[in-house]
């Protein structure tokens, strides 16, 4: 018998879970509100304030890892302890933020002791915001030069950090942070809360 997920190192987990891209796929979109009607049912009202497809996997035609990142905004006086318990009863994993201001949660579900399910999501939770992560969404639907140029980055980087999650993800650090910055500029207020 193999180790448990909480027992591999993280060197252990990045060999486990590589990188992998993939062509966009339809599915994706499906998968994405398929889950979100699970997490509804599962929290409801006295939890969710607003949820959001962000990610590669929300772009139709970008290339992509096939996890379906999902932003699930949360109200401030929701009961975190509660909502932690019951992700985790609903097979997510959490993996706490503790370098971010709370409730920054980041929640996985699809990850098995033999590697990846068919399919795989990240939540993340956080008070309702402004997220950068909706804008650099919306500017590469709008731009597929962007996007393009955001899929042919990825590429390049998934095969020197295919076992590297967190090397992977800085190399693209200054890539989204640009147009993410472009984005809000074009889109000021988009997602503020009044």
């Amino acid at each position: 018998m193999g180790k448990k997920l909480s027992e591999l190192s993280l060197e252990e987990l990045w060999l486990l879970f590589p990188i992998i891209l993939e062509e966009s796929n339809p599915l994706w979109k499906d998968w994405y509100r398929e889950e979100a009607d699970v997490l509804c049912e599962l929290l409801g009202a006295p939890f969710i304030e607003r949820m959001n497809h962000i990610g590669s996997t929300a772009v139709v035609g970008l290339l992509a890892k096939p996890t379906i990142d999902i932003l699930l905004e949360v109200k401030t006086e929701s009961d975190l302890r509660l909502l932690i318990d019951l992700l985790e009863s609903a097979g997510y994993i959490c993996e706490r933020q503790p370098n971010k201001p709370a409730p920054h949660l980041v929640f996985m579900k699809g990850y098995t002791e033999s590697g990846f399910a068919e399919r795989v999501f990240h939540l993340h939770v956080r008070y309702v915001g402004d997220w950068d992560e909706l804008y650099f969404r919306d500017y590469l639907k709008k731009y597929s030069d962007v996007a393009h140029a955001y899929a042919a980055l990825k590429s390049s980087l998934s095969l020197p950090y295919r076992n590297n999650r967190d090397g992977y993800t800085d190399a693209k650090h200054e890539f989204v942070s640009t147009y993410s910055m472009k984005a809000k500029q074009e889109f000021t207020g988009r997602y503020q809360v009044e």
